[in-house]
């Protein structure tokens, strides 16, 4: 099994359609199982094409990409968590090849006033993978000192949905650097979950941030931001950092990360 995770930057990238391309091609080649992307953005005025889903939908847009180099396979589920900078519903997805059997999103800020950029959701599906149903989590979490939206808060709201019958992987920006000791990332781990970069074979630095971006605007350090957690102990063959511009062109402020069961 296969798995990408990527918080794509939507629409405020440059030449963001040619990047989508980047992205298409490698999920295209590297035949990913399931892929969680953040910030998954859409004009709040943009026609709609069904549900919620509206015409340039990060999603929908990567789908006709795929589609248009022959790529038929993938399905998705997306929602939104808040409005971003006052024109966007910036949200969360997940992009799979196998059959969903279900689907949740809710809520793990303490806010869910959606006009309000610190609101969270979190967007599961579960996936029948050559008969076995694994649950995915696509993350985008709060900062540790945030007092308002506590990083503990959202991290209890969110395992509190782990229902630990069956192998389940919280995946995304979790906003803590996993450096640093005794705040969000420790967090995680002292709930039980396993990170997939310390469980793999083989791997890189791990690193997903390098300098300063919306919302580290004073960092200086690489961070590791961008994790796969599982809530087993399992095999992982490697682990790698994708769209760096070593392993693939940079896509967006974050780089993704791939881990191979």
């Amino acid at each position: 099994m296969k798995l990408l995770t990527v918080n794509c930057h939507s629409w405020q990238e440059s030449d963001q359609e040619k990047k989508i391309g980047i992205l298409a091609d490698r999920i295209k080649r590297e035949k990913y199982d399931v892929i969680t992307l953040q910030e998954v953005s859409q004009l709040i005025e943009s026609e709609v094409l069904y549900e919620n889903i509206k015409k340039d939908n990060y999603l929908v847009v990567l789908n006709e990409a795929l589609k248009s180099i022959g790529c038929n396979d993938y399905s998705f589920v997306w929602d939104y968590s808040h409005i971003g900078y006052d024109i966007y519903e910036e949200g969360i997805g997940i992009l799979t090849r196998h059959p969903i059997v279900n689907t949740e999103s809710f809520f793990i800020s303490k806010g869910k006033d959606r006009s309000y950029w610190k609101t969270r959701k979190i967007l599961k599906a579960t996936v029948d993978i050559d008969g076995t149903e694994t649950d995915f989590y696509t993350c985008h979490l709060g900062w540790w000192e945030d007092e308002e939206e506590p990083f503990k808060y959202q991290a209890d709201k969110l395992l509190s949905k782990d229902s630990k019958d069956r192998l389940a992987f919280f995946m995304g920006d979790f906003n803590n650097n996993a450096n640093v000791r005794n705040e969000g990332y420790d967090y995680m781990i002292s709930k039980g979950l396993k990170d997939t970069f310390i469980l793999a074979k083989e791997k890189d630095s791990g690193v997903t941030v390098k300098g300063k971006i919306a919302g580290w605007e004073e960092n200086k350090v690489d961070m590791r931001l961008d994790i796969i957690f599982a809530n087993k102990e399992i095999s992982v063959k490697n682990s790698a950092v994708v769209f760096n511009g070593d392993n693939e062109a940079v896509i967006s402020d974050h780089y993704g990360v791939e881990v191979t069961i």
